[in-house]
């Protein structure tokens, strides 16, 4: 039957796999915000090994979403992953780089005869919540900004800035999507604790991260959205496939999707109501409608950047360069055979489901820091 599907059909379906990997990927992340939290909230050695190991049956699943997410995209969309990673090949190296710190230091921080001690590895732990997430940030929005490459006939890029895709963080739009990135899993990561650890006074310390990390991430917010919907985009002609700068082009892509749009508002509504219930209120459970809220926001960024005739990667300098969903995907053959593993993928999620259920179903506490599978914790 999928092999029946016509290659825009499964063009437009790989790009909307891609974004809900990309979305539970930002969800994810509540892992890096809560290892920033280490710093401020943490008042001795038994709270930072409440929170570490309570991130720690976590962080790898993070870990993995994020390859996920550059493994279909290199399936998918495999001219997007040559271009971008071979011409921005700083930023990535970068990202990559914070998130092989936080593996060492989940495995290191409390090895016998640890060098370094594990100060250092907090201080990895928060460079890859801080430097990782606002890296990531800014490169997703390149995908609206566009960024600084050209290719050639046989499709060869070259990159024109010398700083390989760190420049994307000078941009004002870019920086501001990394840095709210950074302070949104800051809110997820303090709405996961609260969630998941049972101590009171940190419990009282997580609940003002949440609040106070919610009003700094609102400004960067406000300020994408507003550029967002006011800024020039790139518009791809269905039938020539020639890209062109659009006004207003995200603002009418939101509208020409209202299916989106709702999400877009809803998942920003759940975020707050996530805030709300733990921040100013005395339930444990915000982590949830802040969640699903933060999937919905993030899912309905990236198929704004996708669909509707845009180029979900544009070149600022170029915008024949630009890619589309049409011109960086894979040939019909692939993106079929990648269709029908691909049916495998909810009873993945409804295993990690169960197991998460599992881990999740007792409160973390200080009890479990002195049990005799002590030895095991980070």
């Amino acid at each position: 039957m999928i092999g029946n599907l016509d290659h825009a059909t499964l063009q437009h379906l790989w790009w909307l796999i891609v974004s809900v990997v990309g979305a539970l990927f930002v969800f994810l992340t509540f892992v890096q915000g809560g290892q920033t939290l280490l710093l401020t909230t943490a008042h001795d050695d038994v709270e930072k090994k409440l929170i570490v190991n309570s991130l720690g049956r976590k962080w790898e699943l993070t870990f993995t979403t994020l390859v996920l997410f550059g493994g279909a995209l290199f399936a998918a969309f495999p001219l997007f992953y040559a271009t971008s990673f071979g011409g921005a090949y700083w930023v990535w190296m970068l990202i990559l780089a914070t998130f092989v710190l936080q593996a060492v230091s989940y495995e290191f921080r409390t090895k016998p005869g640890n060098l370094l001690g594990a100060r250092t590895y907090e201080a990895f732990m928060f460079i890859n919540g801080s430097v990782g997430l606002l890296l990531v940030g800014a490169a997703l929005g390149t995908f609206f900004t566009g960024a600084s490459f050209t290719l050639d006939d046989y499709n060869r890029v070259t990159w024109l800035h010398s700083l390989r895709g760190l420049e994307a963080a000078f941009s004002l739009f870019n920086l501001s999507m990394g840095l709210f990135l950074v302070f949104l899993a800051r809110v997820l990561g303090a709405l996961y604790l609260c969630n998941h650890i049972r101590h009171e006074d940190l419990h009282e310390r997580l609940r003002r991260a949440v609040v106070i990390n919610m009003v700094i991430a609102l400004p960067f917010l406000l300020y994408v959205l507003v550029r967002l919907v006011t800024m020039d985009g790139f518009a791809v002609d269905p039938a020539s496939g020639q890209v062109t700068v659009e006004s207003f082009k995200y603002l009418k892509n939101l509208l020409g999707m209202p299916v989106v749009l709702i999400m877009l508002v809803a998942g920003l509504l759940l975020v707050i109501a996530g805030v709300v219930m733990t921040g100013k209120g005395r339930s444990t459970r915000g982590i949830w409608p802040a969640g699903v809220g933060t999937v919905l926001t993030a899912l309905s960024l990236l198929l704004t950047a996708g669909f509707h005739g845009s180029a979900f990667y544009p070149s600022a300098v170029d915008p024949a360069s630009s890619l589309t969903i049409f011109n960086a995907s894979s040939s019909h053959f692939t993106l079929t055979a990648m269709s029908y593993v691909a049916l495998a993928v909810p009873f993945v999620l409804a295993y990690i489901a169960c197991v998460w259920r599992m881990m999740d179903r007792r409160k973390f506490t200080t009890d479990d820091l002195e049990s005799e599978n002590a030895k095991n914790l980070y």
